[in-house]
């Protein structure tokens, strides 16, 4: 991952095409690639609250939650409802301020920028493709094996199909309308399984839901920590980070 492809990734979920989707609630938005394929964008279903196919991740969640690429905050706002604590970080100001309004927490960053709470997280969300986030799926593997606690989960939306690739594309309204070209990829679980090995990741349960494809990966639990046991048997207590409500 360059500082050139997080610059990109920057500018592109920064132009005003996907911040009015995100303001608007509604498409079409596409990404599209340079010889024309189109990638469907489904701001409506972002923008509404969680569906049966969410509820399924969220049921596997365990807090707290960092939801990366968090868009609108369906996510977070469900998880909030649910007294799991959770924070979500976006590129985009729209993004953030859309969450912030529903009532979640978010952050205007980069998931490779410094964050609150590294390697305290029990839960790192990828949702909605953003396993594609700047191009290099192991980088971003790498880096999210860092935010979370050992023993700790990824759940990962991935193509509903085999596929592993790498592209350039640019966000389009459909209407003539197309911002910066940014590097992004698409794979699916086979491929994310492959590209687990490696980064600190143990490739776990494998679900669908209607036309939606999820995986589930787990940070190992190095030996001396799993031993650990609380001696008064009660639960640790909250970090201080995590007692707060974040606010951009």
């Amino acid at each position: 991952m360059t500082l050139t492809s997080v610059t990109a990734s920057v500018t592109a979920w920064g132009d005003d095409l996907y911040g009015t989707a995100l303001r608007t609630g509604h498409g079409p938005l596409f990404l599209r690639r340079a010889d024309g394929w189109l990638l469907p964008l489904d701001v409506e279903r972002w923008c509404a609250r969680v569906d049966d196919t969410d509820l399924s991740v969220l049921r596997r969640c365990s807090g707290p939650v960092l939801d990366v690429g968090c868009g609108p905050g369906r996510f977070v706002a469900a998880l909030d409802e649910r007294g799991t604590p959770a924070l979500g970080i976006d590129l985009s100001p729209d993004a953030v301020a859309r969450t912030v309004d529903g009532g979640g927490s978010a952050e205007c960053r980069s998931v490779f920028d410094p964050l609150p709470g590294e390697g305290t997280w029990g839960t790192v969300l990828l949702m909605d493709g953003n396993i594609g986030i700047g191009g290099d799926p192991a980088a971003l593997l790498r880096r999210t094996a860092r935010l979370v606690r050992p023993g700790g989960l990824l759940l990962a939306e991935v193509a509903p199909v085999d596929v592993d690739e790498r592209l350039s594309v640019r966000v389009d309204n459909g209407r003539g309308e197309r911002g910066h070209d940014f590097p992004w990829a698409r794979v699916g679980a086979p491929a994310l399984r492959r590209l687990a090995e490696g980064t600190g990741w143990t490739p776990g349960e494998w679900w669908t839901g209607g036309d939606r494809a999820f995986l589930a990966l787990r940070c190992p639990r190095p030996r001396s920590i799993a031993r650990i046991r609380p001696r008064n048997g009660k639960s640790r207590a909250v970090p201080l980070f995590m007692r707060r409500r974040w606010t951009p």
